[in-house]
């Protein structure tokens, strides 16, 4: 009998629209392959594994997916060569539940394990959102009046209602007499000495909505 191994499931910040499925003796071992290099910004993280008895069986899974859609494994030309991967254009929950349909089939519910985030998983995965979103920010500025607000009315500093600003025109609010832009503003509430990094919109609300909530639902993304 083959060595039990586990198929897992993994994400990375660095690219959230795909998940890596694939099988390993030692998923610890595993990981720390895949995260030796310096050539992607944040880590694997394990999002869940299924305990199994065959090196074979994370290729029945790739052709499980493969047959019901062929266009969501990530597959490229290089040098006249392809190079098919182990990534997927899936979110892990819908490939958690590829494995938990699996595993409820063969009576081995008790195989599949969904892996919990820790505190620095989740700053991991909040940062790549930050940038994502400053990225953008920069493709296409926010302006208040994409999210139908005027001058004159307030926004608030998340949830708290005590800190409430002006909304001067369509790119600046004021605080203190001053005005400033939400990413300024964001970076200066938030202790940070620059507004690199800073997404304003993700930190303030209007009518109990989030600005980018707003905006994303108005422009349809």
């Amino acid at each position: 009998m083959d060595k039990a191994g586990v198929i897992y499931i993994l994400t990375n910040p660095s690219f959230p629209e795909y998940v890596k499925i694939g099988y390993a003796d030692d998923i610890d071992k595993r990981l720390q392959q895949l995260n030796r290099s310096e050539c992607i910004p944040f880590a694997f993280r394990v999002y869940a594994t299924y305990e199994v008895n065959s090196r074979l069986s994370d290729l029945k899974i790739h052709s499980i997916i493969d047959k019901l859609n062929p266009n969501l494994r990530s597959i490229e030309n290089f040098n006249g060569k392809q190079r098919v991967r182990e990534f997927y254009a899936m979110s892990p929950e819908d490939a958690y539940s590829i494995l938990e349909a699996i595993a409820e089939i063969h009576g081995c519910a008790d195989k599949l394990k969904r892996i919990a985030m820790d505190e620095a998983q989740k700053q991991a995965e909040e940062t790549a959102q930050e940038i994502e979103e400053e990225h953008k920010e920069r493709l296409s500025p926010f302006t208040f009046s994409k999210c139908n607000i005027q001058a004159g009315e307030y926004i608030f500093w998340g949830d708290d209602q005590d800190l409430q600003f002006k909304v001067l025109d369509d790119k600046t609010v004021e605080y203190k007499g001053k005005p400033f832009s939400l990413s300024g503003l964001a970076a200066l509430l938030l202790g940070k000495s620059s507004s690199a990094g800073v997404a304003g919109p993700r930190y303030f609300m209007y009518k109990g909505e989030w600005l980018n909530d707003i905006r994303h639902r108005l422009e349809g993304s």
